[in-house]
């Protein structure tokens, strides 16, 4: 495959994850991952900061349909269901990536400086909603708990979706979270 083939930064993504898989994440160097892609070193950090950016490069993208979803949500609505907004515009992201999500997991269960960084990373998620739903006029300790509520949905359908035999889309998923969240703060 030639330098010039179109979609370089999809090359890049899929030779680091072929690459994590094989190898591990710490024995991979940059290097390894253009070569694999067909492309040089400078070419890969024209897409990516570093070797941790190829798993966390979508984490922005994420972080503002989110947050655009619940700052476009119409009226005046519950906080819960403000954020389920956003929690069904992401799953939607997601649509057709489940080989790539379960891959990039892995490798990121694999590695404690990389589950660390997931975590700031849903923390930040969390901080920035929260901080919408109180520029839509909600409460800061509300704002802050239905987000922290609703980045604990998240993961809780993202961990059932990249399960071995799921056969669910992430949607559905999260909709049934959501409900056993609404069954739990009920006493249901």
């Amino acid at each position: 495959m030639g330098r010039w083939e179109p979609d370089a930064r999809g090359r890049l993504a899929k030779a680091a994850l072929e690459l994590y898989g094989e190898r591990g994440y710490e024995q991979t160097t940059v290097a390894e991952i253009a070569k694999r892609a067909g492309l040089t070193e400078r070419t890969f950090f024209r897409h990516y900061a570093d070797k941790r950016e190829v798993l966390f490069a979508g984490a922005v993208e994420l972080e503002n349909l989110f947050v655009a979803a619940v700052a476009d949500a119409p009226g005046p609505e519950a906080p819960l269901d403000v954020v389920a907004r956003g929690l069904y515009a992401a799953a939607e992201m997601f649509t057709g990536r489940r080989e790539f999500a379960c891959r990039r997991q892995a490798v990121i269960m694999g590695n404690a400086e990389l589950r660390e960084r997931e975590l700031i990373k849903l923390a930040s998620l969390s901080a920035a909603l929260a901080d919408t739903l109180r520029r839509r006029g909600v409460a800061a300790s509300t704002a802050s708990l239905a987000a922290e509520a609703g980045v604990a949905v998240f993961k809780i359908a993202f961990e059932r979706w990249i399960a071995a035999g799921e056969g669910r889309t992430l949607a559905e998923l999260t909709r049934e979270s959501l409900d056993e969240l609404r069954a739990v703060t009920s006493g249901g």
